[in-house]
């Protein structure tokens, strides 16, 4: 008998001795894809002051995300919202279906919802997820949409008090450890969505929603590897270490993530955010903080150590990866592309009219744009006359502006300088309406406050205004009144504060979008027709187009 206690302690003893294993486990992350589908949209991503290389496109996208697998079988891929929404007519003409089939065919695993999910109602994100025919354009390609394939997660949006529209987080068991992806938008949702995408929905605190989630599964479900994929992010900022953004630096960091980062529960290892478009990799608190600018232009690799002993997170590390287009497209990806780029075509193809140079949504010093001016333009000239709300001044929100307007991009074999529907479909995807009100000069003046103290457009910059319309504004000034009443003006002459004006806003600003709350109290409200429409006729009309004049907004200081 004690012999074989003797030999059962001799086998024993080498297990008992034995090192706790390291279970590598590789994070492959994206954000911000917005339907892009096409390699031309933009096509390009800057990685110096003076060089852009060829990148994106879901073929390649799939391709480099399918050979970074390879390294590590533990492998799940991750998203940080903003997947669908805001996307070129290839997707969005098919209400995003084609997007999130081509998610599925390249292997996304799990992702936060962000803003743009919520563009079309929470019956249309829960369509996305669960699949159907759209309720009312059905399954416009003939075929039957299955939905995504993938987990949505929103655990700070409420569809009742104590119910989340999706769920909250997802666990993975790789290699015997539990990782937790906790997946939310950013809290301030809807005022960035029209408030018809956000009805009876409730956005809750970031830090709050992840800590109680993090104390949950430590204490009942006993995870220690915790991953949050959220629709918040930030930037870098000059001076740049390497003299310009370098896609893998943190130089001069700022943004809303920060605060977020800094309160959440220590527990968590990775953050993957979004939202701000900008690529960078970062430390904080002791989390690594990941962003991959967008338009699926760049894959963040994410490499975690777990140790099987503790299941904690013993190291990790992230650098963003170009997804350049020098590699053999994926051929399932390629075909679905082409699938609905086909169908798309006779409508995209058409030429609207032609443009002189580039229109870009490249700000002066005091916030204006040559695009923001045009766009502007456009939607006074379709409300100017008596018949559409005898509209005098049009303000443009710049983030509803998604891409430039370029002399020679080619994307239906035009001839350079011709602009296409499909491409300024592009730069306005979001079919908002116009909406002329009657707002005084005294709720003119405080809008153009809002600008100043208005964190829904911390990264949007300025309201872009009409020709004819004017004002300066002192950066010196404190908030509240860094514009000077006196040079709020209409072809020269200054505002009065009692007097109405009629005003062209898209619906999404009627309503109070991106915080300008000083819409709402305008009053006489006519509708008008789709803002997509009133700008592609007015380039047609003006062609050859030049770029806007940039004039209108003066800054001092």
């Amino acid at each position: 008998m004690s012999g074989l206690v003797l030999l059962a302690a001799a086998i024993a003893a080498p297990n008992a001795l034995a090192k706790p294993k390291q279970v590598p486990v590789q994070l492959l992350a994206i954000n911000d894809f917005h339907g892009h589908l096409q390699p031309n949209t933009p096509g390009t991503i800057r990685i110096s002051t003076t060089q852009t290389v060829p990148a994106g496109g879901a073929a390649f996208l799939a391709t480099h995300i399918k050979a970074l697998r390879t390294a590590n079988s533990n492998t799940i891929t991750v998203g940080a919202g903003d997947l669908v929404g805001a996307s070129p007519l290839s997707s969005a003409l098919f209400h995003d279906e084609p997007a999130i089939e081509a998610l599925n065919l390249i292997g996304l695993d799990v992702s936060a919802v962000g803003n743009h999910e919520f563009d079309e109602g929470a019956a249309e994100l829960l369509r996305m997820q669960n699949g159907g025919c759209h309720p009312v354009d059905g399954c416009q390609d003939g075929d039957p949409f299955p939905g995504a394939l993938f987990q949505y997660l929103a655990a700070n949006v409420y569809a009742s008090k104590n119910k989340t529209l999706l769920p909250e987080y997802e666990l993975r068991k790789v290699d015997g450890q539990q990782v937790a992806f906790i997946g939310l938008t950013l809290e301030g949702t809807p005022s960035i969505v029209t408030p018809a995408g956000v009805a009876g929905l409730q956005f809750k605190d970031e830090i709050e929603t992840v800590n109680k989630i993090v104390d949950q599964l430590t204490r009942k479900k006993k995870v220690k590897a915790f991953v949050v994929l959220i629709h918040e992010g930030g930037q870098q900022n000059a001076p740049f270490a390497a003299g310009f953004e370098d896609i893998n630096r943190c130089d001069n960091f700022t943004g809303a993530i920060v605060d977020i980062v800094n309160g959440l529960n220590d527990a968590v290892d990775v953050v993957v955010s979004g939202h701000t478009h900008r690529p960078y990799v970062c430390t904080i608190d002791g989390k690594v903080v990941t962003g991959a600018s967008s338009f699926g232009r760049v894959v963040t690799d994410i490499d975690l150590t777990i140790d099987s002993a503790t299941h904690e997170v013993t190291s990790a590390a992230a650098v963003n990866r170009i997804v350049t287009q020098d590699v053999t497209p994926d051929p399932d990806v390629a075909a679905l592309v082409a699938k609905y780029v086909g169908l798309a075509a006779p409508i995209g193809n058409r030429v609207i009219g032609s443009i002189t140079a580039d229109i870009t949504r490249t700000a002066t010093p005091a916030g204006e744009s040559a695009l923001g001016d045009v766009i502007a333009d456009s939607q006074l000239a379709a409300t100017a006359p008596s018949d559409f709300g005898s509209s005098v001044i049009a303000f443009m929100n710049p983030g509803g502006l998604r891409v430039d307007v370029l002399y020679n991009q080619i994307s239906g074999g035009e001839q350079p300088g011709e602009v296409t529907y499909g491409e300024l479909f592009n730069v306005q995807p979001f079919g908002n309406s116009l909406v002329v009100k009657t707002c005084t000069g005294a709720q003119i003046d405080a809008l153009l406050e809002q600008q100043f103290d208005n964190p829904a457009v911390a990264q949007q910059r300025f309201l872009q205004v009409s020709a004819g319309f004017s004002y300066t504004w002192d950066n010196a000034a404190p908030t509240g009144s860094k514009v000077d009443p006196s040079t709020i003006k209409l072809n020269g002459v200054t505002l009065a504060p009692g007097t109405g004006y009629r005003v062209t806003m898209n619906s999404f600003l009627a309503s109070g979008g991106d915080n300008f709350v000083a819409f709402n109290s305008c009053t006489d409200a006519l509708g008008g027709e789709i803002d997509l429409d009133a700008a592609a006729r007015y380039i047609g009309d003006n062609s050859p187009l030049a770029p806007g004049p940039q004039n209108r907004i003066t800054r001092v200081n």
